[in-house]
């Protein structure tokens, strides 16, 4: 089979390897299509410390499953389409004894600590599987999961219909998120210091756009929100300063939740943490949200395709992700069609 293969970072290739087998309690399935993720990028550059290499990448995958043991958790069968949850974890520690399996102590990500799935066959735990829905397509699946990250932030913020909900970064996971606070019924206002990008999220119908390099953000969203400033804001960026800016977006008594992923860590100031009560809480990956993610695809509610950039082969992919590397501003999402 062909496979997308990191031998070191900075060297990528489509290359051919043995079919796997599926291992007790995994699955076999046909990958019919695949995206390529910012974290692809990243391991590519090889600025991702968790990142060993010679790696597979790969983790936003829908495929048809061609071999399952029976009694899986979800009732999939041979036929079935399913997208793959890519986060394994362990079952037994503190995190996933509470449900919030994405912050396991021994969490596994695939194409990060273990080997992903683009590639034309992959292995999977036969438990960790979800049926995707007759009227979604292969590629419309595949963009689940970036959609379950930017559902994470606004689940962990606890965003509520009229809220006003500031997101900074506009790539993929701040737009998604942005669509997802409006199909919330919330307000979204989206910060970024690209007008390229903020012209593309006013396309995609968010409400509010400000350039954070142009314009005084603080004194724009008070505008905007009469004075009370955001209830949620959803730090997507990763960027020290935006994380900072962080507190002076939010309203009192609001929350912020932090699904960027900084280089250096960030001096922030605690008396106004405290002055506001603000709640300030971690978004990491996602758990138990790709149901609702591709229910939201599919009802055109968060409507996917609109921040697809193009479809290509895997013999493409190697020159695809080179370019992405080069020329970021070029691409929103890539998936690669099997």
């Amino acid at each position: 089979m062909k496979a997308i293969r990191l031998a070191e970072p900075w060297n990528v290739a489509c290359v051919e390897m043995e079919k796997p087998v599926p291992k007790k309690n995994e699955a076999l399935i046909r990958i019919t299509a695949a995206g390529i993720c910012g974290s692809d990028i990243g391991a590519f550059r090889g600025i991702n410390g968790l990142v060993s290499y010679p790696r597979i990448i790969g983790h936003e995958l829908t495929g048809i499953v061609e071999a399952i043991p029976e009694n899986n958790k979800n009732n999939i069968k041979v036929g079935d389409r399913v997208v793959v949850d890519p986060y394994l974890y362990c079952g037994h520690c503190y995190p996933c004894s509470i449900g919030r399996t994405n912050c396991c102590n021994n969490l596994k990500v695939l194409g990060v600590h273990i080997d992903g799935g683009m590639a034309e066959y992959y292995c999977h735990p036969a438990d960790m599987l979800i049926k995707v829905p007759d009227d979604l397509t292969d590629v419309e699946a595949a963009m689940a999961e970036p959609l379950t990250i930017s559902l994470h932030g606004i689940h962990r913020g606890a965003l509520k219909a009229g809220e006003y909900c500031a997101i900074i970064g506009a790539g993929p996971i701040g737009l998604v998120a942005g669509m997802v606070a409006q199909a919330y019924g919330a307000h979204a206002i989206l910060l970024d210091l690209v007008d390229e990008r903020l012209a593309f999220a006013k396309e995609l119908g968010i409400e509010h756009v400000i350039n954070s390099g142009k314009e005084d953000a603080v004194a724009k969203i008070a505008e905007i929100t009469d004075g009370e400033m955001a209830q949620l804001v959803c730090e997507c960026s990763g960027a020290n300063p935006a994380i900072r800016q962080a507190l002076d977006l939010v309203s009192h008594a609001g929350r912020i939740t932090l699904t960027g992923w900084p280089k250096k860590e960030t001096s922030l100031p605690t008396d106004m943490i405290t002055k506001k009560e603000i709640d300030i809480r971690g978004a990491r990956t996602s758990a138990g949200e790709f149901e609702e993610a591709m229910e939201l695809i599919r009802t055109k509610k968060v409507d996917m395709m609109k921040v697809l950039t193009k479809t290509i082969s895997i013999e493409e992919t190697p020159d695809t992700i080179i370019d992405i590397e080069k020329n970021p501003g070029n691409y929103m999402k890539v998936v690669v069609k099997f």
